[in-house]
């Protein structure tokens, strides 16, 4: 049985056997689990927000792990402490990619001021991403002050991680010349750097043809932040090339907007959202789950499906079921 207090007191002692267990409380689909993780979560509370939140994404093949495992390094060797968790809503399927990346990042997961977490294997991006922000508190109130997350899947998933971070880095190869890697313009569009990994020996000359195509890009885009210009930079994870330079446009960054307000505003924005999300969300489970809802819903569906019935209808007729006591 989990107690609540004694998990929230060893979090915030900094002890890894209680963040481990409590990460594992809140991933629990239990009703009963989800009761106490949402007491625990009231309690580690006041000793969350004081991280750096940076989403990570990149095409397939962009060494997002070799640069995860630099970039987490010269963290830790920086005094930070590193939590690395992943938004990976395929996982299910393919038994969880991430598992793959944690034995990739050797190095970073045996370092003691680092903390390597797969993602919950949900049935929805939704259900992943509401355990990934829930985690992310968890690993703040234990005192981790850089939070890395990290986009395993495709489309949504960016986004989603972007609605839950400061910094969102998108991470690409140095042949952009074919339409710029068919690079989603919505995906650009919540960028705040631009980073073009393995840009070493013969292949440094055409990252910097790269990198141009995308400063001309980022041009037609409007700016997200008044305060921000979005850079384009090159690294070479694999030779560590380049990394000190990303942390040190990330804190400028964190200067940028901090002394503007506006980081203030975007996480207090983002928790509101966050709010509303969580909230349809559980409007939707107590409608589906009503009594009198599930009985008819099946047919009421069917009904709109055939065309027996306008969608406008159904929904009007389930809700007048739903009201009924």
């Amino acid at each position: 049985m989990y107690n609540v207090d004694a998990l929230a007191h060893g979090i915030v002692e900094r002890k890894l056997r209680p963040l481990s267990k409590a990460i594992t409380l809140i991933e629990s689909r239990s009703p009963e689990h989800s009761q106490l993780a949402n007491q625990l979560m009231e309690k580690i509370l006041p000793h969350t927000g004081n991280s750096v939140r940076i989403g990570i994404s990149g095409v397939p093949g962009v060494g997002k792990s070799t640069f995860i495992e630099s970039f987490g390094k010269l963290l830790t060797s920086k005094g930070h402490k590193v939590a690395v968790l992943a938004v990976d809503p395929t996982s299910q399927i393919t038994g969880g990619s991430i598992l793959g990346d944690k034995t990739r990042m050797e190095e970073l997961a045996r370092d003691e001021n680092a903390f390597i977490r797969p993602s919950p294997a949900g049935a929805t991006l939704g259900g992943v991403a509401r355990k990934t922000r829930e985690t992310m508190l968890l690993c703040e109130a234990a005192g981790y002050d850089v939070i890395l997350v990290e986009t395993v899947g495709v489309g949504q998933s960016e986004i989603t991680v972007a609605s839950m971070v400061d910094f969102f880095m998108l991470l690409q190869l140095a042949n952009a010349g074919d339409e710029l890697q068919g690079i989603k313009k919505g995906v650009m569009e919540i960028a705040d750097a631009i980073v073009i990994n393995k840009a070493e020996g013969s292949n440094r000359m055409r990252a910097e043809v790269a990198a141009q195509q995308y400063v001309n890009a980022l041009h037609i885009l409007r700016p997200k932040s008044p305060n921000w210009q979005v850079p384009v930079m090159l690294c070479s994870a694999m030779y560590k090339e380049g990394i000190a330079e990303i942390w040190d446009m990330v804190c400028d960054y964190y200067e940028k907007l901090g002394n503007s307000g506006e980081f203030e505003s975007k996480r207090r924005k983002q928790a509101v959202d966050w709010f509303w999300t969580l909230l349809m969300d559980d409007l939707k489970e107590t409608f589906l789950t009503n009594k009198n809802v599930e009985g008819m819903f099946a047919s009421v569906r069917d009904a709109v499906e055939q065309g027996i019935m306008p969608p406008a209808a159904a929904s009007k007729r389930l809700l007048e079921l739903f009201k009924r006591h």
